[in-house]
Order: structure tokens, then C-alpha cells, then sequence
């Protein structure tokens, strides 16, 4: 072997050694760590030290800054020294008040339920175990999550409270002086899917359940490839429009958007796949009528109780008899009111896939749509 050929071959090694570790990084300390390499996850960063982990989340909302650093130490190991900047975080919690029904599911999923202390929003909240839980008061009910009872949250003494951040949103009150760990679960605004079902990882990192969530989010991404593929055999790709109006405003989602991607996904056409935003745009009827108004399929979400029907529908607004889903009875819904669809489909997105294809594609015969049912005559 040359001299040459024997260099490649030793940097060949090294890198591939370097891929199967992860990156070295360095942090406020000047410490070399060990970056945990993330398949899909865009605005989330982890990096483990001899001791700690440091794990910083970007600002979704503005470009090249961070919206949060935590230091996560076990409980039983010494605080390293000098302390990283950030919020200090003591693994594994035992004690979380969640704000966000998404997560009080994840914590099902992983084996977490006895990790609930409290819930706010109890109900919006779908899950089993958290509304048994309340019922037999081992899960405190901390109010509306706009104006939580502080009282109680002190009271419970928990280890860490997890909620949902938002643009402009001027913080989060009192909760900020009450000296408990605020979690930014930011996982919303990822740019896929499966980028936001990978942040499973981090809360299992907190939970003291990684090897239960990184098993899950296997399982979550090879099944959804698995459905991507059987959608591309599909003839094909059907127009769907999605939500409806709230108000006088229809809020679609933006082109960068989970759901758009889903869709893409899916093997269906959307009308605002070229939009860049990841959050949702505000359009008015009109607007939707004239770009989507002749999609295939239309589906949306609806918060009551019994089937729907097209007379109901119309008589919300009875500009919905325009569009051509509404006209050819391709409508579909999920009642959120008694459908587990807020709580699964994020750490689930392959569930909410299949339920797509399921809808554009029904000749593929993946049988009924887990969430959907169809507006009835």
C-alpha cells in the first residue's frame, strides 16, 4: 500500500470511528463533549460530558439564537464545576407537571405514568391514566394553562414544569420566579414529522427512559418509511385541503409544516407546499376557496359530540357548499373531543400518515382511518 493510499485508509477509520461516537464539541466550560447525533431533529442540540449533558434548543422564531440551555445532571452525581450556563436539571425527574396532552401520552408510552405529578388543561386531556389519576388524586389538576393555580404547582414541590413556548408570547408570568425548572418544549416547530417525534429522545433523557424512547422512536421512523413507500405505489396524487374556519379566519398549515410534509409523505398535492413557514398562515374563505376549493379530499378537526352532517357543516358557513370535497362527500373529521388525535399523533406522526393515505388512497386497502370519520348525510 502506498503512502498515499495508507493515509486515506487511516482517515477512513477515524471518520467512521468519529460518525459512530459523534461529534466532539466544546461548551461555555471549554470542555470537549460528545454530541449525540440526531436523524431528523433540527432545533435541538445534545452534547454529553464526563458527568453532565448539556442540551440547548434554537430559537425557532429567530434565526442563530438560542431559545434555552439545561444542564442535566443525575441526581446522584456531584454539580461539575465551573457550572455550564443554563437551567440545571436533576435526572431522572420524578415529579413533572405537564401543560401539554402530547406529552402526558409520551410519558404513557414510555413507561412514565408514576413521573406525573400535575396537568393543566385536564380537559383537553384524552389519557387514560391522567384523567384516573386526577380522579384518584395522584395526578394534581393545576388549572388553565394560560393561569395555572401557582399555589398548587409550589405545593407539589416537582422537579420540573414542561411547556409549550410561543412567539412573542412575554414569558410566562409567575412561573418564572417560583424557582422550578421550566422546560421549553419547542418540539412543535420542527421542520418534519419525524423531527418532532425524535425529541422523545431528550424527554427520555429526562425521564431517565432513553432506552425506552429510543427504542419507540425506531420503531416510529421505520414504520413511517415503511407507509411513505406503499404510498408511492399509488396512482396518483390526490388534492387535499385541510381545517376549516375559525371565525372568519381559516388557518392553513404553512408549507414547511408538519402536516404539509405528512401529506407530501403521503403522496398527495397541497396548495401551500411551496410556502415556506412552519407555523400556520391566516387566509380568508375566499382565498382558500380560489387556491383549494377543487381539492379531492377535505379534512379537518372538530371539537363536539356525535357524527357531523353536510346540513351541519353548511349551516357553520354555508360558503363550504362551494368546495368540491363538500359537493362529492369527500369530507372527513376528527372529533377532538373524543379522539385521542392531539395527544398520539405527535410522537405517532406514522398513525397519522397511514390515516392520510388511508384517505387519498383507498385503493391501496390499508383498511379504516384510525382518527378520521367521514361527514355523514
Amino acid at each position: 500500500m502506498t503512502p498515499s493510499r495508507t493515509l486515506l485508509f487511516l482517515l477512513s477509520i477515524i471518520i467512521t470511528l468519529a460518525s459512530c461516537k459523534g461529534k466532539r464539541s466544546t461548551t461555555q466550560t471549554g470542555l470537549a463533549g460528545d454530541t449525540i447525533q440526531l436523524k431528523y431533529a433540527q432545533l435541538l442540540h445534545i452534547v454529553k460530558h464526563d458527568g453532565y449533558t448539556i442540551v440547548s434548543i434554537d430559537n425557532p422564531w429567530k434565526e442563530g439564537k438560542t431559545l434555552h440551555n439545561y444542564v442535566i445532571v443525575n441526581k446522584d452525581a456531584p454539580l461539575p464545576s465551573p457550572m455550564p450556563e443554563g437551567t440545571l436539571v436533576r435526572v431522572p425527574t420524578e415529579k413533572n407537571i405537564v401543560f401539554n396532552t402530547s406529552h402526558c401520552q409520551l410519558m404513557g408510552w414510555l413507561g412514565a405514568e408514576s413521573q406525573l405529578a400535575g396537568v393543566a388543561d385536564l380537559k383537553y386531556i384524552l389519557v387514560p391514566f391522567v384523567k384516573e389519576g386526577v380522579a384518584e388524586g395522584r395526578i394534581a389538576d393545576c388549572g388553565n394553562g394560560m393561569s395555572p393555580i401557582i399555589e398548587k404547582i409550589v405545593d407539589l414541590k416537582p422537579d420540573l414544569l414542561m411547556l409549550s413556548p410561543f412567539e412573542n408570547s412575554g414569558g410566562y408570568g409567575r412561573l418564572e420566579g417560583i424557582g422550578i425548572p421550566l422546560l421549553e418544549c419547542a418540539d412543535y416547530m420542527e421542520h418534519s414529522a419525524l423531527a418532532r417525534a425524535e425529541w422523545m429522545k431528550f424527554y427520555g433523557l429526562l425521564l431517565g427512559k432513553e432506552r425506552q424512547a429510543d427504542s419507540l422512536f425506531h420503531l416510529v421512523d421505520s414504520s413511517y418509511h415503511a407507509l411513505k413507500s406503499t404510498a408511492q405505489k399509488a396512482n396518483g396524487s390526490p388534492f387535499i385541503i385541510t381545517e376549516k374556519l375559525t371565525g372568519s379566519t381559516w388557518y392553513v398549515p404553512g408549507g414547511k409544516s408538519t402536516v404539509s410534509g405528512i401529506i407530501s409523505d403521503a403522496n398527495g398535492k397541497y396548495a401551500w407546499s411551496n410556502d415556506t413557514h412552519a407555523g400556520s398562515l391566516p387566509m380568508t374563505f375566499e382565498t382558500v376557496l380560489d387556491k383549494a376549493g377543487g381539492a379531492d379530499v377535505w379534512i379537518f378537526n372538530h371539537f363536539g359530540s356525535g357524527r357531523l352532517t353536510y346540513e351541519q357543516l353548511a349551516s357553520e358557513y354555508s360558503g363550504y357548499k362551494e368546495m368540491k370535497a363538500f359537493k362529492q362527500h369527500h369530507t372527513w373529521y376528527v372529533d377532538t373531543q373524543s379522539v385521542p388525535y392531539f395527544e398520539e399523533v405527535p410522537f405517532r406522526p406514522d398513525f397519522l400518515l397511514r390515516d392520510y393515505i388511508t384517505l387519498l388512497h383507498p385503493e391501496l386497502g390499508l383498511g379504516a382511518p384510525k382518527y378520521y370519520s367521514p361527514v355523514v348525510e
